[in-house]
């Protein structure tokens, strides 16, 4: 739970996972925008809070993966080089600095505090399972999470753990938390989402970040800087061989249903790149 927005240099943010992988760490998750203030806390987007593919931001998380020798989940506000469209886009480098999976943020809140749909794009690619790090894994951002078939989805497609990197208001905490559990109870793996820490430019984010086991049971909840969780991939499979996890995922049913209700209403915008 540390934003990097003031650290120009990246020397904080490769203290940071240094301190993370002498604690055991593998795969540190920052906050939503980790490196950005909250600019969408006003509904006038900023070109300097948007960056080109591999812009400078990207970079600082890049050097502080390899630096540190840490996988790092960290994101960014990306313009697209073909569309000129900006996303809130997650991005995954590996211990070396690669990176290895991006997700663009796909469900955009526009409302006081947090006029998101103002500032970038929605996402147009369905989240997809990441494989490499040790356990296969999923990528969502805040809201995402708020549509719960996103998650179903990874977790059909093989993910055993989800990661979700938000800015939420302490205020909602219960309610955030109310879904995170019910989603990963349902989707029988483990969620790990981490907040930004606290209010920014008057809007009351905050409220702790949690590690949830796959039979929804809170593994930690925290408001410390570092923290530390453990992941046991046979509680997954264990969980997928219990209620409700063996139940089948019947892809073909709700793709019917999904297809029938796009052709009634639209399928919403348009891939744009």
């Amino acid at each position: 739970m540390e934003l990097f927005h003031d650290d120009s240099e990246g020397a904080r943010l490769v203290d940071a996972l240094r301190d993370a992988r002498h604690a055991g760490g593998e795969l540190a998750v920052l906050p939503e925008l980790p490196l950005n203030t909250w600019c969408p806390s006003g509904p006038e987007p900023r070109d300097e809070d948007a960056e080109p593919p591999e812009g400078p931001r990207q970079g600082r998380m890049a050097d502080g993966a390899g630096t540190a020798g840490l996988a790092v989940l960290g994101g960014a506000i990306v313009r697209s080089s073909r569309s000129g469209r900006r996303y809130n886009t997650a991005l995954l480098y590996d211990a070396a600095g690669e990176l290895v999976a991006s997700h663009r943020k796909i469900h955009l809140p526009d409302e006081e505090g947090f006029w998101e749909a103002r500032h970038y794009s929605p996402g147009t690619s369905p989240p997809a399972v990441v494989d490499g790090l040790g356990i296969p894994l999923g990528i969502l951002v805040c809201s995402d999470i708020q549509r719960p078939q996103a998650a179903h989805l990874l977790a059909a497609s093989g993910a055993e753990l989800l990661l979700v990197p938000r800015a939420t208001p302490e205020s909602s905490y219960a309610r955030w938390l109310l879904v995170l559990r019910a989603v990963a109870m349902t989707a029988a793996c483990y969620l790990v989402s981490v907040n930004r820490p606290g209010p920014e430019a008057g809007v009351g984010i905050g409220g702790p970040s949690v590690a949830i086991g796959p039979d929804g049971e809170v593994l930690l909840e925290t408001t410390e800087r570092n923290a530390v969780v453990d992941i046991d991939r046979r509680v997954v499979r264990e969980a997928r061989q219990d209620y409700p996890g063996y139940l089948s995922a019947r892809a073909d049913l709700y793709a019917l249903g999904w297809s029938r209700l796009v052709a009634e209403v639209g399928g919403g915008e348009a891939p744009a790149g």
